[in-house]
């Protein structure tokens, strides 16, 4: 009688021959569960020999497949701070051209001097007349215009919004429509009126200076402003990519599963 067949038992051996070795045709860069002490950091867990490598040039995945860095959006605060100076300043140059087509469309109030016991008095030769309205409607038809146009060049320059260009608007339309108005009256009739009426005679007609009847219209162009470029940015502006998306196959990236495997 034969005794039975037993199987040898394992060598104790642990030399570093032994070692745990990566299968053949692998990568070094991926390993299966329970890879051993000292595998690559970057181990993808269960990835297929071939997978592609987790790093790529936008940055590393991690175990869910969400990068793992974001890139910094917008070009930096400083910059935004710098661009934005340089916005209100060219928006508020331009209040000098608004004061003197004010001056040019404004209709002329006319006026009339007359002598009262010996002294100077000044009427509207029409008291019912609109021209004095008319001529705050003007500014104010023209700083809406300046503040759409100057909206839309900013928004054509930085196709996006941010705090800083929306604040330098508002300042920029704010000064240009205080440049404007001084540029006005300074184009327009001495504010002297009783010398203006001695100096062309009584009873004779000339115009009153300008003035605006109302201090709200400078208030005018950086509201139209501001509407303006809030209106562009939400509908032509760039979106915020999702952080918690990974990048999908449009972006030259390949789909990946839970755990960073490519699905079947």
């Amino acid at each position: 009688m034969t005794a039975p067949l037993t199987p040898p038992p394992p060598p104790r051996d642990q030399s570093p021959n032994n070692a745990w070795q990566p299968p053949a045709g692998g990568h070094a860069g991926s390993a299966s569960y329970g890879a051993p002490q000292g595998a690559p950091h970057d181990a993808v867990y269960g990835a297929p020999p071939g997978a592609p490598s987790p790093h790529g040039p936008h940055g590393s995945h991690g175990p869910y497949g969400i990068s793992g860095s974001y890139e910094q959006d917008g070009p930096g605060m400083k910059t935004e701070v710098r661009e934005a100076a340089v916005v209100a300043v060219v928006v508020a140059f331009f209040g000098a051209l608004l004061g003197v087509l004010w001056w040019w469309l404004a209709p002329s109030v006319p006026l009339v001097g007359d002598v009262v016991d010996k002294s100077w008095v000044v009427y509207f030769k029409d008291s019912e007349g609109e021209q004095a309205v008319g001529v705050d409607g003007t500014f104010t038809l023209l700083a809406l215009a300046f503040g759409l146009v100057s909206a839309v060049g900013v928004f054509l320059w930085r196709r996006r919004g941010g705090v800083p260009l929306a604040v330098a608007l508002a300042v920029g339309g704010f000064l240009g429509s205080l440049l404007a108005w001084r540029v006005g009256v300074w184009l327009g009739p001495t504010e002297d009126v009783i010398a203006h009426a001695q100096e062309v005679g009584k009873g004779v007609t000339f115009s009153a200076p300008l003035k605006l009847g109302a201090k709200g219209v400078w208030l005018a162009w950086p509201l139209a402003a501001l509407v303006v470029h809030l209106g562009l940015t939400a509908l032509f502006g760039p979106r915020d990519a999702d952080p918690y998306q990974g990048p999908g196959p449009s972006e030259g990236h390949q789909q990946t599963g839970p755990y960073g495997v490519p699905p079947a």
